[in-house]
Order: C-alpha cells, then structure tokens, then sequence
C-alpha cells in the first residue's frame, strides 16, 4: 500500500504534519516502538508508531528521524497523548529527513492502525494471507473470545495446514497446536533458537530434530518485540525472548509465505508487549517489598506491605502463602551488557511448572531487579485448602535441568547465569533471611564452572548456616591458616590483598567486574591474585579453594 492512502481511511484520524511530496512511499509493515535507538528492528518500507516516549529534550528528536531515515522507514506516526500536540523540534527533523510525519489523535489506538496496515499489506500480497491478518483482533482481543496468540496460530493450522507454537528461551510452551510439543522437542528447539541468535544466522533458522524414530524439520521465527530497553546488543534480551517454532521447513518457501509469518510474529510481539506492560505493577510492588526486605524494615512493616500487595501478587488466594525467595545473575564477558530486566523476565518465565501452558502461569511470579541481579518472591499457595497443604517448593536440581539445556547455547562462550533457591518460609519475618540464604547459594553455583549453574539452600547447611556452631578455636585455626599471610602481607606492603579477594569472591571470580570494582588494571588484579595464590599455596581458579576463602573471610 502507499502512504497516501491512510490519509484516505477517515477512521484513522492521521494528519500530515509533513512530506506531502514523499507520499507515494510503499509501506510494507509497521512497527511500534518507544525505544530511543530501534534500528536492530528496522528492516525498511515499515510505518513507524511511536508514543514519544523516548523524546527527553528536543536534540533527541534529530537524532531518532535520522536512525529511522538511514533504515528507509516509510513515514513516522506519532502520537499525541503523550505530550498533547507533534513537537515542532520533531516537524523540522522530518523536514530535513524528508521523512513523512503523520500525527495520532489520542483518542485512536496504535492497534487499529496496525491492523488496517497489516490487512491492506496482506491482501496485496497473496491471497492465502487475508485469512490470517483479517482475523487479527483476534488476537488483539482479551477475554476468552479473543485467544491471544493462539487464535492466530489455529488459522495457520486451519487456512495454511501449519502446525506452530509459541516458546520462550527456556522451551516453555506459550501458546501453539492442540498438540504440544514434548518437552526434550522443546528443549532442543529453544537451544537450537538462541544459537543461531548468538551467530547472527539470518531468520528462518532452520533445525532438524530426530524424533521416535523420524527426522522433523522446524522452522524458528524470531519474535521481536518494542520494550522499553535499548538493546544495541542482542544478548541483553536473549534469554528472555519468545520465537515462533512452525513444523515445516521454510527453506523453499516463497516470500509472500515469509512474509506471512513474519507478519504473524509481528502481532505476537504485539500480545507479548501487552503481557509485560500488566506486569508492571506487579514489578513494582515486588520491588517495594524486596526493598524494605533489603533495608532491614520491621517485620510487621513487611507483613503489613505484604498484605497491601497480596491481591495482585497472589490473585485469588484465600491464605497467606508461603515464600520462597530465588536470585539469579546472568553476567557477560565484557561486563557492558544490561542484564537485569533480562533476568528479570528470565526468572518471571522459568519459575513456571514446565507443564503449564499458555503466558498466564507466569501471573503469580513477582520479580524484581537491581543491577545486574533479579530477585523472585515466590508464593506458594495452597495445594489442598482442606488440609492446609502447600505446593510443591522449587529445588535448585529442577531449576537446572529445565535451564541447562536450551540457555546453555545462548550464553555460549562468553556468559553465565547463576542462581540460588531459598528455603520456604512461613511469614513476613523470615523473608529477610531467605533473601540472604538465596544470594549465598548464588554465590556457591557462582563459584562453579558450567554456563548455567543453580544451588538452593540444602547446599548452605554444611557451611554458611553452620559458622555460628564451629568451635571458636577451630575457627581461629582455620582463618589464620588461609588469611593472616595476607594481613601480614598487607601490613607490610599496604598491598590490599584482602579488599582484592573478597571483591574477586563477590565479583564470582569475574577478571573484568573485580577490575572495574576496584578501578585497577586487570593485569594488576592478575599480579594480586597470583601474589595471594603464592602466600597461601591455593589456586583460586578451584572451587575447593574459593570456598575455603568464602567460609574464611566469613569466619574472620
């Protein structure tokens, strides 16, 4: 379709602030974003939709017209309930750009345009594609009459006989084919997805997977969606990305199929926008509640936020849930890659019984981050309200084996994720420590090789939770052993290498963070640690010695 022809649809309220000589442009998609730099999204000929989220200061507006010029965008459609009218800064980036600025009258919504956008692109596109874009409010839809992803995946499977599903990076089904997929399939699939996302393969990967005895091939559609973080490097939202698995191979697939399905990805990234942005409260209050756990507040001040936040963090529970607490870090050579939100939503999609289907599951998961480190206030409800039991709590071994498999090739050669399981506590009073107890098992799989590594309280009990009941002498013993030729050494030489060891501990024996921690050279911090190494006759590249030096300083 041409441009021209919104301003002929007079149910999309569009008015042309600039570019009337530009109108002939062929647009052949739409996005929307808010982000301050979205190229990584942009392939050419899309109608950008933007709210003005990511306009601070009028220089702002320059530079966002020029990033979308050199990708050759079709025009921009900006919205006006943000800021009540078009920026005249953004009018002249336009003009100069000469790229065509449309206005969005607050009272229409970016989804109709998508949806008139898609429709008209489809139907030029092939016939066998109007099916699916036509019926797009279906998914667009909420309540059980609209479906969400899967009403759209069911007409791949009605009107084009394609079995699909929706996976997160862990392998866990959000929506697809009456038929799900076994969970090793899965598994295999989302590993197969995130490796080909670290090498850059262009989209469709293709992957064949040996199954009962015959050889499937699928096809892997990235689902990229509009957040609100800059992402300049893809590894600051790969494990916390959803794909698209069709069983077909779309190697000989002609481009107007391709364009279909990118098309369906498209309005799935739609619904998973949609899905993060009711998460927000959620977040928020887990942050609140994780805050006053961390500064130490009263536990009835605790327990008094916690009954505030019970109705949306446990929606529909009649009791007071039990807790657990779950942290994870994921942590990037190079240590320049926002990992948090990351993690954050890592944590929101695998603290879900794998079994479960569909992205409501991931409703009672509140999770919070700060840095690079999300924290997970777990509850459990209920089991049998006749007799008061409670579910199942998650364990460190079955963290592993769900994650192991598909993250380990995303993280490859250059990240790691770490995560520690609390124990299940009974109240407000005990989240503290569970908090605590959480982030010493993260250090302990920290302190172990493997890109993926989980340790859960039950691993704490021989050590962290038993230091108050180790004879003092012993004690004694133990830390002079390991730490006074250090001291003796710092004495003399004003070295630091104590300060350098507990940060080379917490930084989880990370060249790069420690350095950057204690604004040192790294091939200084390399020269401590080996002079540490030689003083004490340990290697801190073992996990024995790492623990000793953990349970020592803890001691001391």
């Amino acid at each position: 379709m041409r441009l021209r022809a919104l301003l002929d649809t007079d149910v999309l309220g569009l008015r042309l602030l600039g570019g009337e000589d530009e109108l002939d442009r062929t647009v052949r998609g739409v996005m929307t974003t808010d982000l301050r730099d979205p190229s990584r999204y942009l392939t050419g000929g899309e109608l950008v939709l933007t709210g003005l989220a990511w306009r601070h200061e009028a220089e702002d507006s320059e530079r966002f017209v020029r990033i979308l010029a050199s990708a050759g965008v079709a025009g921009l459609a900006a919205g006006e309930a943000e800021l009540g009218s078009i920026p005249d800064d953004l009018v002249a980036a336009c003009f100069r750009h000469r790229l065509p600025l449309f206005a969005v009258d607050e009272n229409v919504a970016f989804a109709s345009i998508t949806e008139h956008v898609v429709r008209q692109v489809s139907t030029e596109r092939a016939g066998d594609l109007a099916a699916v874009v036509d019926r797009h409010r279906r998914l667009m839809s909420s309540g059980p009459a609209g479906g969400g992803p899967d009403a759209v995946l069911d007409l791949l499977g009605t009107d084009l006989d394609l079995r699909a599903w929706v996976l997160s990076a862990t392998g866990r089904q959000i929506a697809g084919s009456e038929h799900p997929l076994p969970t090793a399939v899965r598994a295999e699939l989302a590993g197969a997805h995130l490796a080909a996302m670290r090498t850059a393969r262009p989209s469709p990967h293709r992957t064949s997977l040996a199954s009962g005895g015959t050889t499937s091939t699928y096809s892997l559609f990235p689902i990229r969606t509009g957040g609100t973080t800059p992402a300049a490097d893809v590894r600051a939202t790969l494990l916390s990305d959803w794909f698209l698995a069709v069983d077909a191979d779309a190697g000989d697939w002609p481009a107007e199929r391709l364009d279909l399905l990118q098309g369906v990805t498209q309005l799935i990234a739609v619904e998973r926008d949609r899905h993060d942005a009711a998460r927000t409260v959620r977040r928020r209050l887990a942050h609140e509640v994780l805050e006053l756990v961390q500064a130490g507040s009263p536990p009835a001040e605790i327990a008094a936020r916690l009954r505030v936040a019970a109705p949306v963090l446990v929606p529909g529970l009649g009791a007071a849930p039990h807790w657990q607490v779950v942290v994870a870090r994921v942590d990037w050579a190079g240590g320049d890659v926002p990992a948090g939100p990351a993690a954050q939503m890592l944590l929101e999609e695998a603290l879900v019984d794998p079994a479960a289907i569909g992205p409501d599951p991931t409703d009672r998961i509140a999770v919070a981050h700060a840095g690079d480190e999300a924290m997970a206030l777990v509850p459990l409800p209920p089991a049998d309200p006749s007799d008061g039991g409670f579910t199942d709590d998650w364990r460190a071994d079955g963290l592993l084996d769900t994650l192991r498999g598909p993250l380990s090739r995303g993280l490859a050669d250059d990240g790691r994720l770490t995560i520690g399981v609390s124990a299940t506590v009974h109240s407000a009073e005990g989240l503290r420590g569970a908090l605590e107890e959480a982030r010493h098992a993260r250090r302990v799989a920290a302190a172990r090789p493997g890109r993926v590594c989980v340790a859960g309280h039950e691993e704490l009990a021989s050590h962290v939770l038993l230091l108050p009941f180790v004879p003092d002498d012993v004690r004694r013993a133990f830390t002079a052993r390991l730490l006074d030729p250090l001291r003796a050494y710092d004495r003399r030489h004003r070295a630091e290498l104590i300060p350098t060891l507990e940060a080379f501990l917490e930084c989880d024996g990370s060249w790069t963070r420690c350095a950057t921690r204690l604004h040192l050279h790294v091939n200084t911090l390399r020269y401590r640690i080996g002079r540490i190494e030689q003083l004490t006759g340990r290697d801190l590249a073992r996990l024995e010695d790492k623990l000793d030096f953990f349970l020592a300083l803890r001691m001391s």
